[in-house]
């Protein structure tokens, strides 16, 4: 099923990143031209076996250089880092670019110290410092506890933001609508429009080729997503419409796949399937996913899972 593989992709994103509600120092560099935002609690993600699992298993490479980048200066990923933040934005004739920001509880005179020795040699940025990582990575603090990073080109952006250069995500009504209802879960995200009609269509598969979803698709406003593990693993989308008629739509729209996909699914999809649940709520379509630690660990090792992790 196709609605499973997004919700199961956004998962996968999900370990990709570890934070809470945004710190004011993090917040101030996102720009205005937001296509995702991506934030866990990583001190969430420790106390669930199927977190951690899961986050054995999926970890993208290019974490996993950045968690050696860490290590190299002197930040423990497992101790220091309580939560990092990804985002995805527009940056000009720059093109898409993205940025991390790591929160904890490390000790940045330290850190500083040990990059000296090193004789890692940081850029002047305006009134910030840029410094060099292993693994092709930028960084810059932010603050005491709080760590940019990501390319020269999408650093600098960032700190344009922070810096009053650029618009902020503040100005950014939408999403700085749809973060505060979900920036209080373990794991969130928000996803701009263009990407959300993006996501909504290769989750419906054929049923988006017929003529209701071009029409509704235009009125997908963007979406949102929580996910926590204090009971399994619960996974909750929110899809933003411009009004309860397209929200029911849509709800049709999936219902339908769902039912389709049912009839020649295997017994792992079968399982994702049954533990689907699609409402809509006004102007909200809800796409809801709830599984206990037994039957999500068997579904990742499932043909399907692997289908969506690589």
């Amino acid at each position: 099923m196709r609605l499973l593989k997004i919700c199961l992709a956004s998962l996968l994103m999900a370990t990709m990143a570890y934070a809470m509600p945004l710190n004011s120092s993090a917040r101030s560099c996102m720009p205005a031209d937001l296509l995702q935002l991506i934030s866990v609690d990583y001190r969430s993600l420790k106390d669930s076996p199927t977190a951690m699992a899961l986050k054995q298993q999926l970890m993208p490479d290019n974490i996993k250089q950045f968690e050696g980048a860490l290590k190299a200066i002197g930040i423990d990923p497992e101790k220091d880092v309580d939560t990092l933040t990804f985002a995805s934005f527009r940056s000009g004739k720059q093109g898409i670019k993205g940025v991390g920001v790591a929160a904890g509880p490390f000790n940045m005179k330290a850190v500083l110290k040990k990059m000296k020795l090193q004789k890692y040699v940081p850029k002047k940025y305006n009134n910030s410092y840029i410094y060099p990582m292993d693994g092709g990575f930028m960084m810059s603090f932010l603050d005491d506890s709080t760590l940019l990073f990501g390319d020269s080109t999408a650093i600098r952006a960032a700190l344009d933001t922070r810096d009053g250069q650029t618009l902020g995500l503040d100005t950014n009504g939408t999403m700085a609508d749809m973060m505060s209802s979900v920036d209080s879960a373990p794991v969130w995200s928000i996803l701009d429009q263009q990407g959300t009609q993006n996501m909504m269509r290769s989750a419906l598969g054929d049923a988006s080729k017929i003529a209701d979803y071009e029409t509704v698709k235009k009125r997908l406003v963007g979406s949102r997503y929580t996910m926590n593990f204090n009971s399994g693993v619960n996974f909750d989308l929110t899809v933003v419409t411009s009004d309860s008629m397209t929200a029911s739509t849509m709800s049709s729209l999936v219902k339908a796949g769902i039912l389709y996909k049912k009839m020649s699914a295997t017994p792992a999809e079968k399982v994702a399937i049954d533990n689907t649940m699609v409402d809509a709520d006004g102007s909200n379509l809800g796409v809801h996913f709830k599984a206990n630690d037994q039957q999500f660990q068997s579904l990742m090792h499932s043909d399907l899972f692997a289908a969506v992790s690589h």
